[in-house]
C-alpha cells in the first residue's frame, strides 16, 4: 500500500503554515500556530484519529486568531485530500459520541469528496480565555469544504464551553480515524469514485 502521506506549505498576506499528515500514524503530534487552545485542540484530534500531524503557523495575531485558524483548516484538508488519493479501500463513513463532563458532541463524516457543513453546537461564552468560540465553525467549515469531506457536528447540551469544543475535537479525531481506516480493496461506493 502506497504510504498515506502528504506535507502542504501555504502562504499568504495573513499566514504562512506549514502541516504534515500521516494518515497511518499513531496520533503524534508537534503544533505551534500561536493560538494556545486550539493547538490543545488540534492535539486531541491527532490523539484520537491516530493521524500524525504537524502544524507551524505564524499568522496576523495582531489583529486576531481568525485567518491562522480558518488557513490551517485549509492546509489540513488539503494534506488529508491529497493523503487519501482515490480513496481505495476506505471506510469512508466514520461516527462518534463524546461525552466530557458535562458535555457532549455527536460527530459523523462521510469522505464523500462533495463537501458540506452542518454545525449545530451551542457554546456557553464567546470566549473560551482568548479564544473566539465562533473559530470552531470556521476551521470545520475550511477543513470540511478544502478536504472534501461531508461534516456534521452536534452539541446536545454542555454547561463549560471547554468542554463542549473538547468534546468536538475528540469526536471528530474518532470518527476521521474510522472513516479514513483502510478495510478493503475497493472504491466504497457505487459510482466508482469518490
Amino acid at each position: 500500500m502506497a504510504q498515506r502521506k502528504k506535507t502542504i506549505d501555504r502562504k499568504t498576506n495573513e499566514t504562512d503554515i506549514h502541516v504534515e499528515m500521516n494518515l497511518d500514524g499513531q496520533g503524534r503530534y508537534t503544533l505551534d500556530t500561536g493560538v494556545g487552545f486550539f493547538d490543545h485542540m488540534l492535539a486531541h484530534l491527532s490523539k484520537h484519529s491516530r493521524i500524525d500531524i504537524v502544524v507551524q503557523a505564524k499568522g496576523d495575531l495582531e489583529v486576531d486568531a481568525h485567518h491562522t485558524i480558518e488557513d490551517v483548516g485549509i492546509a489540513l484538508g488539503e494534506a488529508m485530500d491529497a493523503a487519501l488519493s482515490d480513496k481505495k479501500g476506505i471506510a469512508r463513513y466514520g461516527h462518534s459520541v463524546v461525552p466530557m463532563e458535562d458535555a457532549k458532541a455527536e460527530v459523523t463524516v462521510d469522505l464523500s469528496g462533495r463537501p458540506y457543513l452542518v454545525y449545530r453546537a451551542t457554546f456557553c461564552t464567546e470566549k473560551i480565555g482568548d479564544f473566539d468560540v465562533e473559530c470552531v465553525e470556521e476551521f470545520l467549515r475550511s477543513f470540511s469544504t478544502v478536504g472534501k469531506f461531508n461534516l456534521h457536528v452536534e452539541t446536545p447540551y454542555g454547561g463549560n464551553s471547554h468542554h463542549i469544543a473538547e468534546a468536538i475535537f475528540k469526536a471528530l479525531g474518532q470518527a476521521l480515524g474510522s472513516a479514513v481506516r483502510v478495510v478493503g480493496t475497493d472504491i466504497p461506493s457505487t459510482k466508482g469514485r469518490l
